[in-house]
C-alpha cells in the first residue's frame, strides 16, 4: 500500500495550464466518484486552489494508480497526455507525505507562509470525508497536515505580516496604477479573495470601491466588515456599467468561463480611457484577448510573481525553521504508516494467547468447583487478562517502533515460527 501525489502548481505550470485542470467544488464530488471507482485507487482526496491542483491517492499498485489519476485528468483538461505530463509532479511515499505538509504550513505557495492554504487543505478534507473517498491513511495523513499547518504558523513566525495573493495584487497595482487613491475602484467577486482586496486597499488609500457580486446579500455582508470604508454595493448584471466607470478592476469569483472579454469589453470602453484589470481567479475570469484593446492591460496570479519575490528572501530562514518541525510531523506519521504492516501478527499473536488463556482459565474454574468458580470468576478473569496484558505488552510495543524495514520482517517472522502462528496477509510499507 503505497501513497502517491500527482498534480501542478504555479511551479510547474502557467495559469492557462492551471485553469484548464481546476476542479470547483461543485464538480469535486463528480471527480471523487470517477476515481473511487478506478480498480487501482483505494482512497483518494483532492485539493484546487488559484495556484495549484492536487490528488492524493493510496493504492497498491502505484503505477497504475499513477496512470488512472493522469488518465482521468487529461480527460478532465481536454489536454493530451503528452502536453499534461510536462507540466505534472508526481511524488511518492514519504516525499508526498512531506509535500503536503508542507503544503498545509504555506511552505509550498506562491506567497511563501500564506495562510489561506491550510483552510483549503481542510476543505480537501472535508469533501473526501463527505464522499466518503478516504480511508485510515489519507485520514490520517489529511488531519496530521492540518495539524502540521497549525504548528508551523503557532511556533514559527513566517504567518506574520505574511502576504496573500490579494494583497500582492494590490501591490501590483500600486506599481502599475501610483496614484491608485485617486481611481474608481470595482471589485467583482464577494469571497475571502475580495475581503482581502478591500482590506489592503482601504489601509493604503480611501478610494472608492464598487463590490459587485451574484447575489447582493454576500456584498452587503462583505461592506459591513468595513464600515469606514467607502463602499457601493451591486450585483454582477450592472457590471458592464461599472466596468466603464472604473480606472481599475479586480475579478476573483467563482465563474468557469472569463466574464470580461473583447467582445462585451470593446463597445463600452472610451478610447481615451485606461482601465487595469487584475484576475486573481483561476479558472481566468478575465479573457487574454482584451490585451487587444487600446488602454487596456490584464494581470494575471502569474503576474503576481515579481511582487511576491520582494518579499520571499526575509521568510526563506523562517521557512528552515518550519521545515525543522515539519520533519517531526513526517516522522511522527512515517512511524505510524511503518507500524500498520505488524498488525496481522499483533493479531494473530494476541488472539493465539487468547485462546491459550480461556483454555486454561475453563480447566482451572472446573477444578475449583462451580460455588468458589461462580464467586470469584471475575477476579480469575481479571487476574489472567492481566498476566497476558503485561506480557504481550513489550513485545508489541518494540515491534512498532522498529523503524528498519528488514528488522521489523526478522522480528515477525521470528514471533511466527516461535508462537506457531497462523500465516497473515500483512502489506509492506517503505
Amino acid at each position: 500500500m503505497n501513497i502517491a501525489v500527482i498534480g501542478l502548481s504555479h511551479k510547474t505550470a502557467p495559469v492557462q495550464i492551471r485553469e484548464k485542470l481546476s476542479i470547483p467544488t461543485a464538480q469535486t464530488g463528480d471527480a471523487i466518484a470517477h476515481l473511487t471507482h478506478c480498480p487501482h485507487i483505494d482512497e483518494v482526496s483532492i485539493l484546487s486552489t488559484c495556484n495549484r491542483l492536487e490528488i492524493h491517492i493510496v493504492t497498491e499498485e502505484t503505477e497504475q494508480g499513477i496512470r488512472e489519476v493522469t488518465q482521468f485528468l487529461s480527460e478532465h483538461s481536454g489536454l493530451p497526455l503528452p502536453e499534461l505530463r510536462q507540466h505534472l509532479f508526481i511524488l511518492l511515499h514519504q516525499d508526498a507525505i512531506n509535500h503536503l505538509m508542507r503544503v498545509a504550513a504555506g511552505l509550498d505557495s506562491l506567497v511563501l507562509g500564506e495562510g489561506q492554504i491550510l483552510a483549503q487543505v481542510k476543505h480537501a478534507h472535508q469533501l473526501a470525508q463527505q464522499h466518503k473517498s478516504i480511508g485510515r491513511v489519507l485520514d490520517r495523513l489529511l488531519k496530521q497536515s492540518l495539524t502540521a499547518g497549525k504548528r508551523v504558523r503557532s511556533e514559527t513566525s513566517i504567518g506574520t505580516g505574511a502576504v496573500s495573493i490579494s494583497s500582492a495584487a494590490v501591490e501590483l497595482a500600486k506599481l502599475k496604477v501610483p496614484n491608485l487613491d485617486g481611481c474608481n475602484i470595482s471589485i467583482l467577486g464577494a469571497g475571502k479573495m475580495a475581503r482581502l482586496l478591500v482590506q489592503h486597499l482601504n489601509a493604503k488609500d480611501s478610494c472608492p470601491i464598487t463590490i459587485l457580486n451574484r447575489t447582493i446579500n454576500r456584498a452587503n455582508e462583505l461592506a459591513k466588515q468595513f464600515p469606514d470604508a467607502n463602499l457601493r454595493t451591486g450585483t454582477l448584471e450592472a457590471m458592464l456599467e461599472t466596468v466603464q466607470a472604473s480606472d481599475v478592476v479586480f475579478t476573483c469569483t467563482s465563474a468557469t468561463e472569463p466574464i470580461l472579454h473583447r467582445e462585451n469589453l470593446e463597445p463600452i470602453l472610451d478610447s481615451n480611457r485606461t482601465l487595469m484589470l487584475f484576475d486573481i481567479s483561476v479558472p481566468l475570469n478575465v479573457h487574454a484577448n482584451v490585451n487587444e484593446l487600446p488602454n487596456v492591460h490584464a494581470f494575471n496570479v502569474d503576474d503576481l510573481k515579481a511582487v511576491v519575490a520582494q518579499n520571499q528572501a526575509s521568510r526563506r530562514r523562517m521557512a528552515m525553521e518550519a521545515q525543522v518541525l515539519l520533519d517531526e510531523e513526517v516522522e511522527s506519521f512515517m512511524d505510524w504508516w511503518r507500524s500498520l504492516d505488524t498488525v496481522g501478527t499483533i493479531s494473530s499473536l494476541r488472539n493465539k494467547v487468547e485462546t491459550i488463556r480461556e483454555q486454561e482459565l475453563e480447566k482451572a474454574l472446573s477444578r475449583l468447583g462451580s460455588e468458589f468458580a461462580e464467586k470469584h470468576q471475575e477476579v480469575i478473569e481479571a487476574l489472567t487478562r492481566g498476566i497476558v496484558n503485561k506480557i504481550l505488552h513489550d513485545p508489541m510495543v518494540q515491534l512498532r517502533a522498529q523503524r528498519d524495514i528488514e528488522a521489523r520482517k526478522r522480528a515477525m517472522q521470528t514471533l511466527h515460527v516461535l508462537f506457531d502462528l497462523e500465516p497473515t496477509s500483512n502489506q509492506k510499507y517503505s
